[in-house]
């Protein structure tokens, strides 16, 4: 294989949410342009493209969700709703001129590294494969809806989708609608919804804890001081980064906060469910706080506390044709079902099939559990960069924050790659060393006390980094001493 330095190294991108574009940017920053972005979709977005449902919106303030070199004066509100988070992202893709790399309506099947000339093989669903030196997999944790295996699913002879693939052809007026699930998805659009349903029964299996959403609609007043004194906007994002950032503390590092979160929390949602006698003992966890995701509302309790919402917490037993059948037997009538369930979260990279050096199965690799130095490099799997991989998911901040980091480690690295030319691998033993020591500090964490998406089946926490957002970017830093050149 020949190793004569590369001055241009062709990279590409798969997917074209945050990640993935931050990526292009930042190697569009350095000089680098040959670069394409593959796509199964027909436009940009990631999951702000595909999850469309009744109140969707972000639940970290936009003013931190959003990407530090490009401040949008001009959010609606201070938690953006999904419309202004896509047309942010449309925004960033053309005023960077990421467009341009963009293969829109193509699918990635899989990728191969050839070991004889040192490049990458992607192979897609529609043309010729693709060939580049650097492979930059953005397909994100959240990407992929995840269903619960229930008997009978495919016997119901309503309408029944996933929230992330809402069906807007369905009228929900006056209809019997159950909704599986109470995450981060059902909270936005069960109240969105509970006014034109007829009856609602909402199955929850685990309860969130929740606190106020402190959102506000943003004025032209304060467009215009974003606009005209852009410190206003630096002074915001910090403030929230430190709101946000403190949530983490109080996982990781201080339990007397974070047990002040929780009276906090136990308050706002004794409030929310006043109005229906037995509502807030159903809704109160009985995990410790921060175990799952904590999320923001003030809406959700409320509507549960209406007349036509039922909240059923006895476990599902199957689905029939009419409805949704407890283990105590009792049929819970519905005209559509709505499975509010989740992502495949822990099942990285997943369908795609990555084939490394020596002809060495991703899959394989990760059987026991997904594992890469700072969630971006595998050991045997040369120049390939995982942007929001495992271990890189963030229990109280903002993502974007962490895929800046990554964003900016893709770039070091490919700058290196073009004064050496020859592929590089992270060191097998400079892996191993991470992960354990990221193990050893999420078992003792929070996220171990129960079941979350955060773990596999196994107990492994495949997908959030176990310290504060600020530390992953002090360490996560590109060093060629970490890599040995493959040959």
């Amino acid at each position: 294989m020949s190793t004569a330095a590369t001055s241009t190294p062709s990279v590409a991108v798969i997917g074209t949410g945050f990640g993935g574009i931050a990526a292009t940017i930042e190697l569009k920053r350095l000089g680098y342009d040959d670069i394409v972005v593959l796509e199964k979709a027909s436009s940009p977005g990631g999951v702000w493209r595909e999850n469309t449902y009744p109140g969707a919106a972000c639940d970290v303030p936009s003013p931190f969700y959003s990407y530090s070199f490009e401040p949008n004066p001009r959010w609606p509100h201070r938690f953006s709703r999904q419309p202004a988070i896509l047309e942010y992202i449309n925004d960033v893709v053309d005023k960077y001129d990421v467009r341009r790399h963009c293969r829109f309506d193509t699918e990635v099947l899989g990728a191969a590294f050839d070991d004889a000339t040192g490049k990458w093989t992607i192979e897609v669903d529609r043309g010729e494969p693709v060939v580049v030196d650097v492979l930059v997999p953005a397909v994100g944790q959240l990407s992929r809806p995840s269903y619960p295996d229930i008997p009978g699913s495919e016997t119901f002879e309503g309408a029944m989708f996933h929230s992330a693939l809402w069906d807007h052809d369905v009228d929900l007026r006056g209809k019997r609608v159950a909704v599986i699930g109470t995450g981060a998805s059902a909270i936005q659009f069960v109240p969105a919804i509970q006014p034109e349903v007829g009856q609602l029964s909402v199955f929850q299996r685990t309860p969130p804890y929740l606190l106020g959403r402190p959102d506000r609609e943003f004025s032209e007043l304060h467009h215009k001081v974003f606009e005209r004194v852009p410190a206003t906007q630096l002074v915001e994002r910090a403030t929230w980064y430190g709101m946000v950032e403190s949530l983490s503390l109080a996982w990781v590092y201080a339990k007397p906060l974070a047990a002040v979160l929780r009276a906090r929390s136990k308050r706002h949602m004794r409030k929310g469910a006043a109005a229906k006698p037995g509502l807030f003992e159903k809704v109160w966890p009985d995990y410790p706080m921060g175990c799952k995701r904590v999320l923001f509302s003030d809406d959700y309790l409320p509507a549960l506390a209406q007349d036509n919402v039922d909240v059923v917490t006895d476990r599902i037993r199957e689905i029939t044709p009419r409805g949704v059948v407890t283990a105590d037997g009792a049929l819970h009538e519905a005209d559509v079902i709505i499975w509010g369930t989740g992502f495949k979260a822990t099942e990285f990279l997943s369908p795609m099939r990555i084939t490394g050096s020596g002809g060495r199965k991703l899959e394989d690799e990760w059987s026991l559990g997904a594992h890469a130095y700072y969630g971006l490099t595998v050991p045997g799997f040369p120049n390939m960069l995982v942007m929001y991989g495992p271990n890189t998911n963030t229990g109280g901040g903002s993502i974007i924050y962490f895929l800046e980091t990554q964003a900016r480690y893709v770039g070091d690295y490919v700058a290196h790659l073009a004064t050496t030319g020859a592929p590089l691998a992270v060191r097998p033993e400079v892996e191993r060393a991470y992960d354990q020591k990221v193990q050893e500090k999420l078992s003792g964490s929070v996220w171990s006390a129960c079941t979350s998406w955060y773990r596999q089946p196994d107990g492994r926490i495949t997908t959030n980094w176990p310290s504060l957002g600020i530390e992953y970017r002090t360490h996560a830093r590109f060093d060629p001493a970490d890599y040995e050149k493959v040959s």
